[in-house]
Formats: structure tokens, C-alpha cells, sequence
């Protein structure tokens, strides 16, 4: 953990010193030994009494304090600035909070600067800058280097101060690429005309938490972040700029070199080649009317593909008209599809405008249609023949003029061997097939899904949970699915009963020791990918447990060596 902190910050100039909450050291870079004239062990306490005399001693201790207790935007931007003397010379000392999660403060970053070497200015000419809206080159930098998630700072026109490596890294953008241009150049979002973050920090002053956004990195791919704004001010209070935290969303991070392109469709989330294949095929199918046949096991989404087929096609605004073949009685599905006139049928009092009839210039959708029964199978290959229909019990002709799609969780080729399904009805139905993976066969997709249900129960339930625990992501992963997408769902939505704190742990689980079940081979590649962790994994595990490698590697599955084979891989060692 040290030797990350100074690596990213390496500077003769520049001291930092990681203490947690009960003021242990986490780590120090060279400079902050030299500039406090002691050795600074990890796992030790530091004594700010052995460096500074009150006032400052005070003075010191409580912005410590407050940066532990404030809320984590304000402490973000505005950092407490204080002067100092050590050694007799003139430092600004600054404080950085360091984080566990958003919502947790796990610690403070101390840096001590040697005023007269980065300014010709004195501190008490600084901070009359600050007070006067100056700017002060650089200085935010060394600790936005410390920092996990991508940082940059704009001014009051909205060109770009500050870009740290972490944001290099997200982007592809190199930092003299940045500094001075509009930053929705770089960024590119698909809000910066309408609802920016940032903007709104600058109008209202208030702060932005948690927001997704899609952005286009250098070279054109597209990456969804997740965005905390707020404004920068200075001593006086004046709004001199905003600040803007960013990171990918979990299940991008969590695959980040994974293949396949990304889903650009609402609430059908998928990244794996087989879904890629699916997404680069519905525009084309949407643009049809020919018949589209869905197939897929319960759980996996075969409505949603139908919708979405709705709504790429010219008929979007007309009806879309779902209609369930195995929830309805087989003499009331007749009626239900068709319709039928006043004294069809003992109970019928008056007309009845039909499935097929509202669907008109729109989609009829028929789900579950392995359940119809062989006579009505007959009716509906002669609608699909001829384009029209009559309703039940009556003689006038009507035109069919909705688009048929239609799913099943069945084999249609084994039911038409066995004799339940109609050969002729199968291949009118399936002019266009869609075969929709079970979610254990591309359980790369599985932190993405988590990610989505993640932010669709924050909103439902009012809670701020973050993540899954690495160990729930792990038995996820491993993890058969038998329910697919719909299972992990339900199995979210009850933890999202019971959890209190930000991040969902396996005793929130349904029937835990469920989960402990393994899929075939496909689970297992895919959980030795998931067992792979990229940097944010491991500097986040590294945090958590304040540097211990052992705890760490326990919080991340895997052995001492291994975590530390890929700390070395990663620069991290």
C-alpha cells in the first residue's frame, strides 16, 4: 500500500503521509519522512505532538477530525488549508480524505508542502490568492495521484485544470491532451447537453452523486461511468470551479478486458459475443415485419427482446399487445386473440374487440405459444396464411394487421417429433429465429446484470448499496442459475431486504448454501476470469483491510501468492 501511495505521488517536493482513523499509519512516500525528520513505519501510530506545538498542534487535530467526520463531497472539494512551521520552515499543510466507499471515510491523506519551493510566493501570499480567486497552479494534483477513481477539475469557463492518471487511464485521453480544453470535448457525453452533473454544481451549487453517464473515450468506444460533481470554492466561498469523480460501473471494472460490444438497448444488458450477435441483429429484424420466433429458457429475457423489436420498428407507436398462451382457458384464448360478437358463446352479452384487433398496425405479441393446443394452432397457421380473421360467432372478415412475434421456453422441434406442435405452424411462426443464451452460458454478463438490478433497487428502495461483497460475486459466478436473469433478480431484490450497510455480503442471500452448487465448465472459465482482479479490485481489498496482504487475499479468494503475483503484474507490488 505504501509503496503504490508513493509511486503515484513520487516527489521530493511533496510529502504524504495515509493515516486511518485511529491514526495509524498506512503509508508514507519518502518526502513526508524527510520533511517530519522521522521514520514513518506502516502499522505504527503517529503523534502529531512530536511535530507540532499548539496552535497548530489544535489546529492540526481538528481539521483531521472534521475531514473524518464531514460528508464526503464537501471534504473532496474543500480541502482544509492550513499553516504551519516544522523545522522552521514554511509548510502548507493540506487534507485529502481517503476512502473506504463513498459513503465511508476509511481514512486522511496528509500532504506537506514546502511553500517556497513550489511558488515564490509566501504562504500568507497564497492564501490571499485563494481568498481573491486566483488559482494556484497544480495544487490539487499530488493527491488527486493517490486517488482510485478518475479526477479532474474544471473552471468557471469550463476548461479543464486538473486530470489525474486514474482519469488517463478510464478516458485514454494523456493529461496535456486535456488541460485547457471544454471538457465536453474530451468527455463527449450523452448529457452534456441536457442534465450535466457538472453544470448542475455550477448553477445550483449543490452536489451531483452517483449518476451514470455514457462517454466516448479516445478512439470512439463507448464507456458508462458513474459520476460525483460538485463546486470548488475558495476561502471566502466563491465558486471558483467544480470537481468531478468518476469511475466505470462495477461490472464494466469487473471485466474490463473482456470482449464483445456493448448493448445499446434499454434494460437488455450483455457484452458477451452472444448477445453481442443478438444486439447487431435486432435493428435489422426491426425493420422487417416478417415473423420473429423467440426461444430461450424461462428467465432470459424473451420479452424484453420482443418489446425492444417494438420499439425499433415503424410500428412504435402503435400498440404493442402482449398475450400469455398458457395463463388463459384454451375455450377463452379463442375470444381473447379473435374476439367475438354478442351471442357467440353462453356469457357473451355483447362484442368484444380482440388481441389481434388492438394490435392493429402495432405488434401482437404471443408468449408461450409451445402451450396452444393443436385446434387452435390450425386457426391461428390460416391467420398467418391468409392476413385476416373473424371474430368469434361472427361471419364479417377483418384484416390482420399487427406484426406477430412470438416466444417459448419449449423445444419446438422435439414437441412437432412427439406430435404437440404443427410442423407447418412451427417454420410460419420462425421466419426469423432468436435464440436468447441461459445466463450460465455467458456469465460474463453477470456483474453487468448485477450493476443494472444495483441501480434499479436504489431507486425502489431508497438505499445506497454500491456493490456485492467479491466472495457473493464469486458464488454468483459459480453458480448454476437455473431461473436465469429473472432468478438474480429475485435473489437481489431479497437482499436488498435485509442489507443495512453499503455492500450486499452473502448473509444476505437467499439459502445461501444454494449458491455453493457449480455450473459445468463454461462457470468454472468463466469464475477463473472473474478470479483475475484488475487494479481497482485489488487496491480497493488492499484498503479495506489497510494494507494487510493477508486479509486482503482472503477478501479477494484467492492465496497470499497469488494476490501478490498479481499486484506485481498490475505495478502494484
Amino acid at each position: 500500500m505504501a509503496n503504490n501511495i508513493s509511486r503515484n505521488i513520487a516527489s521530493d517536493e511533496e510529502g504524504l503521509l495515509a493515516l486511518d482513523a485511529s491514526m495509524g499509519i498506512m503509508g508514507s512516500n519518502p518526502a513526508a519522512e524527510r520533511i517530519l525528520g522521522m521514520p514513518l513505519p506502516p502499522g505504527e501510530s503517529f503523534r502529531p505532538e512530536r511535530v507540532w506545538r499548539e496552535p497548530d498542534l489544535s489546529r492540526i487535530g481538528y481539521a483531521i477530525q472534521e475531514t473524518l467526520t464531514a460528508s464526503r463531497t464537501k471534504d473532496l472539494i474543500s480541502l482544509p488549508r492550513l499553516l504551519t512551521s516544522i523545522q522552521g520552515a514554511q509548510m502548507l499543510c493540506t487534507l485529502q480524505p481517503l476512502f473506504d466507499s463513498p459513503d465511508t471515510v476509511l481514512g486522511v491523506i496528509l500532504s506537506l508542502q514546502r511553500v517556497a519551493r513550489r511558488s515564490n510566493r509566501s504562504p500568507t501570499a497564497f492564501l490571499e490568492a485563494q481568498q481573491k480567486d486566483e488559482p494556484f497552479p497544480n495544487q490539487h494534483d499530488p493527491l488527486l495521484e493517490a486517488l482510485p477513481e478518475g479526477v479532474f477539475t474544471i473552471n468557471v469557463h469550463w476548461r479543464i485544470e486538473s486530470f489525474n492518471k486514474r482519469a488517463e487511464e478510464i478516458t485514454g485521453y494523456h493529461r496535456e491532451e486535456v488541460i485547457g480544453r471544454h471538457c465536453w470535448e474530451i468527455f463527449r457525453s450523452d448529457l452534456c447537453q441536457l442534465g450535466c452533473p457538472l453544470r448542475t454544481a455550477l448553477e445550483s451549487g449543490l452536489t451531483s452523486t452517483d449518476q451514470d453517464v455514457r462517454i466516448l473515450k479516445k478512439g470512439g468506444k463507448r464507456q458508462t461511468i458513474l459520476v460525483n460533481a460538485g463546486v470548488l470554492r475558495t476561502a471566502t466561498g466563491n465558486i471558483r470551479g467544480a470537481v468531478e469523480t468518476f469511475r466505470p460501473l462495477a461490472g464494466e471494472a469487473y471485466f474490463s478486458d473482456s470482449q464483445g460490444k456493448e448493448t445499446g438497448f434499454a434494460e437488455i444488458i450483455g457484452r458477451s459475443p452472444a448477445m453481442a450477435r443478438i444486439f447487431e441483429m435486432l435493428p435489422d429484424i426491426a425493420a422487417s415485419d416478417a415473423n420473429v420466433l423467440i426461444t430461450g429458457e424461462s428467465g432470459t429475457g424473451k420479452d424484453l427482446i420482443a418489446r425492444t423489436l417494438h420499439d425499433l420498428s415503424s410500428r412504435r407507436a402503435k400498440p404493442f399487445v402482449a398475450v400469455n398462451c398458457s395463463a388463459l382457458a384454451e375455450t377463452l384464448l379463442e375470444s381473447e386473440l379473435f374476439g367475438h360478437e354478442k351471442a357467440a358463446f353462453t356469457g357473451a352479452t355483447g362484442t368484444k374487440i380482440g388481441r389481434f384487433e388492438l394490435a392493429r398496425g402495432g405488434t401482437l405479441f404471443l408468449d408461450e405459444i409451445g402451450e396452444l393446443k393443436a385446434e387452435l394452432q390450425i386457426k391461428l397457421l390460416r391467420v398467418l396464411e391468409n392476413r385476416e380473421f373473424e371474430r368469434v360467432g361472427g361471419t364479417r372478415t377483418l384484416p390482420m394487421e399487427s406484426r406477430i412475434i412470438s416466444a417459448t421456453n419449449k423445444d419446438l422441434r422435439q414437441a412437432i417429433r412427439v406430435g404437440q406442435f404443427r410442423e407447418d405452424f412451427y417454420y410460419r411462426l420462425r421466419t426469423v429465429p432468436v435464440s436468447i443464451p441461459p445466463l450460465r452460458e455467458r456469465l460474463e454478463d453477470l456483474p453487468l446484470l448485477v450493476e443494472f438490478f444495483l441501480k434499479k433497487f436504489n431507486q425502489r428502495f431508497g438505499k445506497r448499496i454500491m456493490s456485492v461483497h467479491p466472495e457473493v460475486m464469486q458464488m454468483f459466478m459459480r453458480y448454476h442459475w437455473p431461473g436465469n436473469v429473472r432468478e438474480l433478480e429475485r435473489t437481489l431484490e431479497h437482499a436488498y431486504v435485509f442489507v443495512k450497510g453499503p455492500v450486499i455480503l452473502t448473509t444476505h442471500l437467499p439459502a445461501a448454501e444454494e449458491f455453493q452448487i457449480k455450473s459445468p465448465t463454461i462457470a468454472d472459465a468463466a469464475a477463473d476470469t472473474a478470479a483475475k482482479p484488475n487494479r481497482e479490485s485489488l487496491q480497493w481489498a488492499l484498503l479495506h483491510t489497510k494494507g494487510n496482504r493477508n486479509e486482503a487475499a482472503k477478501l479477494l479468494g484467492m492465496s497470499r501468492t497469488t494476490l501478490w503475483r498479481h499486484m506485481k503484474q498490475l505495478g502494484l507490488g
